[in-house]
């Protein structure tokens, strides 16, 4: 080459404008895998990269990530009922508290030649004012492999796994989310109750995708019973506790300039656990419970196509159901609204509206009117909250929900109606 024209070409390497680097993008392969949660990266935490400890644990292939979730609820309207906690039906009966904090660390094996190869340890702690929910517990959270295969592909995933996190996608938004418990009280794992599970994925291509789990069954009596027997999360099994099969088929587009964020999703769930029949109670108990759902969000505009896409206005909606003879919750239905960076100066709060109706097992309504009790076949909630983020790693939000029948199946006549006050705030590390 001519020595004007490499000249020109070396001041050209030199001048050109170069794309900047995200600061923080060197931890993106650090995050859990797997997951349909999109837990923030070091970028959105309080600490960031002060002190250094983060860069040097990625230097050796190791990421963490941890959390506090605390939330306040308390019914609002003057007949609400109040009861000694022991006696407490409803969140909001009395003021309740509620905390979960949480630590996940990762180490990459990728860099052993294994294809987005990871090991995931975590643990959670939760304390609870009202237990019934809980109740409290410090145990384990997710103890996991991960690796992909087939250029991506399938993607498998197996140990000790939250599924309510791989299946369904119920929280949107980044913290608002919808009663998945119609699926939790028919097996499926979650983050206070982890159990044994494997789960593949096999990505069609880079929208659809097939995903499937055979995980062992959470108590057939529900959260409370399962973590009383196994608080630490590591038994390998609990009373009557089954295999319990779940498939989901789903189509996910992420936002991009000109393209709208779209999520679709489907799935089923088969329990060979044994259940407590509510059409005979008095019957030995029987296995074959299931499950079913269908949800979907869509992006209706992007208020800024452009540099944040994932801004604008969504709607979603859900459906899920099970036997009434084996579950509580036979169908629940659910329609969202909500808005991503509302506002130009606030680019990352949220806005959500959300109506739901869970309908109640007829055999537990008529058991119990049988029994001269007051009881509902079904409750409706209305709820609006606002989710302010007020600073990197650092989320508030505040609402209202109207709840008729706020209790489950029977109820008096100072606790058919709930406004509860909601307060949280969420805090990454």
């Amino acid at each position: 080459m001519p020595a004007e024209r490499r000249n020109y070409v070396d001041r050209s390497a030199h001048t050109r404008t170069q794309k900047p680097i995200a600061p923080f993008a060197r931890y993106d392969n650090l995050r859990e895998k797997g997951l349909w949660l999109a837990i923030p990266g070091p970028a959105d935490t309080i600490d960031q990269e002060n002190g250094g400890v983060r860069s040097a644990l990625a230097d050796v292939g190791i990421g963490y990530i941890g959390w506090t979730h605390n939330t306040f609820v308390d019914n609002q309207l003057p007949n609400a009922a109040r009861s000694p906690i022991a006696n407490q039906l409803y969140m909001g009966q009395n003021p309740t508290f509620a905390s979960a904090n949480f630590l996940i660390v990762t180490y990459d094996i990728s860099r052993f030649g294994i294809p987005d190869g990871q090991i995931v340890v975590g643990a959670e702690q939760q304390y609870w004012t009202w237990d019934r929910p809980g109740p409290d517990r410090v145990g384990l959270n997710t103890l996991a492999y991960y690796q992909t295969f087939l250029d991506r592909k399938l993607e498998l995933k197996f140990g000790y796994l939250r599924n309510q996190n791989e299946f369904t996608g119920t929280l949107f938004g980044g913290m608002t989310g919808s009663n998945m418990f119609a699926l939790i009280q028919a097996g499926v794992s979650t983050n206070a109750a982890p159990t044994p599970a494997v789960n593949l994925k096999y990505n069609f291509d880079d929208r659809f995708y097939n995903k499937i789990s055979v995980q062992r069954s959470i108590s057939p009596d529900g959260p409370y019973a399962e973590i009383r027997e196994n608080p630490a999360g590591v038994d390998w099994s609990t009373a009557n506790a089954g295999t319990l099969l779940i498939d989901e088929i789903g189509y996910r587009s992420k936002a991009a300039p000109g393209s709208p964020d779209t999520w679709l999703r489907a799935g089923a769930g088969f329990n060979t656990s044994r259940y407590k029949n509510l059409a005979d109670p008095d019957q030995q108990r029987v296995s074959g419970n299931n499950f079913h759902y269908i949800a979907a969000d869509r992006q209706f505009w992007q208020t800024d196509a452009v540099r944040s896409p994932s801004r604008g206005l969504y709607g979603g909606f859900s459906i899920m159901g099970a036997p009434p003879d084996l579950n509580r919750i036979s169908q629940y239905y659910e329609l969202r609204l909500y808005t991503k960076g509302p506002f130009d100066c606030r680019p990352q709060d949220l806005i959500a509206l959300v109506a739901s109706n869970t309908t109640w097992s007829k055999f537990a309504v008529d058991a119990a009117l049988a029994k001269g009790q007051l009881a509902h076949r079904d409750t409706l909630a209305i709820t609006g909250t606002y989710t302010a983020h007020l600073a990197p790693g650092i989320y508030a939000s505040a609402g209202l929900s109207y709840i008729h029948n706020p209790t489950s199946v029977t109820h008096t006549l100072q606790t058919e109606h709930a406004l509860n006050l909601l307060v949280s705030t969420l805090v990454f590390f």
